[in-house]
């Protein structure tokens, strides 16, 4: 069974999703489903078979939530330390442009690029993990290849 790292904060978000899940969602849709058998013949009740296929993608995000709380590896990148990328670390890179740009490498489901967060999985992540201070990196995207030397690491 594949361990499923994440930080802490992601671990709570999938928590709280499932909460809401279980609460809110199944009663309203089971609610739904009810109105909707009461307006009568149900093989041509549109309210009817969307609220079954909204009901059908509740349990389905639901199973795949617990499926991967009940795979977590929940990790403090503040119990972490070193020289090296890895899960959890917030490395600063310079591109070819002499930029900076910071990244905390989490995970998949915890990652937004638009707030600095890279899904472990991503390329970039992937060419990263294992890389030391001061290494040249290069990564294939889609808009081509990337260039970065690794400037700082940190564990925050």
């Amino acid at each position: 069974m594949e361990k499923v790292p994440m930080l802490a904060t992601g671990h709570d978000a999938l928590v709280q999703e499932v909460k809401h899940l279980k609460s809110v969602e199944r009663p309203n849709i089971v609610a739904a489903i009810e109105e909707a058998r009461a307006h009568g013949d149900l093989s041509e009740n549109a309210e009817y078979h969307a609220a079954k296929e909204r009901q059908g993608m509740i349990e389905a995000r639901l199973s795949e939530l617990e499926d991967k709380l009940s795979r977590a590896e929940v990790i403090d990148p503040a119990q972490l330390s070193g020289d090296k990328v890895m899960f959890g670390a917030t490395v600063t890179l310079i591109d070819e442009d002499d930029k900076a740009v910071v990244y905390q490498i989490v995970g998949a489901e915890e990652a937004d690029v638009k707030q600095g967060r890279l899904s472990y999985t991503a390329p970039l992540a992937r060419a990263l993990i294992g890389r030391r201070l001061g290494d040249d990196v290069e990564v294939q995207t889609p808009s081509g290849e990337k260039y970065y030397e690794i400037e700082k690491i940190e564990f925050k």
